[in-house]
């Protein structure tokens, strides 16, 4: 038995034990809509596929109906059961993609990039920042809002150094800038996501500096 099955079979036992309080787990109308749509992007012999987008859904239905982003065990073999794919399938995809939680988040997912180009950047400065807050690294802090994850690159490297809270992206990020948006997020407002100086997309600071009459 290599030490990857091995592993894969500890966390599945693990997983199993957990509560069964979502066992009545069921979409709501207008997801099982959005269910329809999903399957009619893939061939009746190919509905396997679909995994992944019915186990976002499913986690985006969880954060809703409970204030967390996650998969529960239950809602697992739900979704599992929706294209007839055995648990333990569904189980290894969850578990392979960073992007779906395995236990309780906060209402406020912080993942911070780590990756080289934010390391340069600042990123240090960031988890500084989130640390300075109360986030710590895979828990919720005691109000329930926030949970703080260092990830791999999210795709923003030349607006570096940023973070992705939930599923909005803040860019340019030093700090002050960081410690403002999670001030905003405890007081309930919704900080505009982007470019914390004003940059459009991955433009130039300060704007375009070629082709500027196109621009205007």
């Amino acid at each position: 038995m290599t030490t990857d099955t091995y592993n894969t079979i500890r966390e599945a036992r693990r997983a199993a034990a957990q509560p069964r309080e979502f066992a009545d787990f069921a979409w709501t109308s207008e997801n099982a809509a959005q269910v329809q749509t999903i399957f009619a992007r893939y061939p009746d012999t190919r509905r396997a596929s679909a995994i992944m987008p019915l186990l976002w859904l499913a986690q985006e239905q969880m954060a809703a109906a409970a204030g967390s982003a996650w998969l529960p065990v239950p809602v697992i073999e739900f979704v599992a059961g929706q294209i007839g794919m055995p648990y333990m399938r569904a189980y290894e995809v969850a578990t392979f993609y960073t992007m779906y939680n395995l236990k309780p988040v906060g209402r406020y997912l912080v993942q911070v990039c780590g990756t080289t180009p934010c390391l340069l950047r600042g990123s240090d400065d960031l988890l500084r920042a989130c640390a300075d807050r109360g986030l710590l690294k895979g828990g919720v802090t005691t109000d329930g809002l926030f949970t703080l994850a260092e990830v791999e690159c999210l795709g923003a490297c030349a607006n570096a150094p940023m973070v992705q809270i939930n599923a909005d992206n803040y860019e340019d990020l030093d700090y002050a800038s960081l410690t403002a948006i999670l001030d905003a997020l405890a007081r309930g407002e919704t900080p505009a996501a982007g470019s914390a100086i004003g940059r459009r997309a991955s433009c130039p600071e300060g704007g375009p500096t070629t082709l500027k009459e196109m621009v205007a």
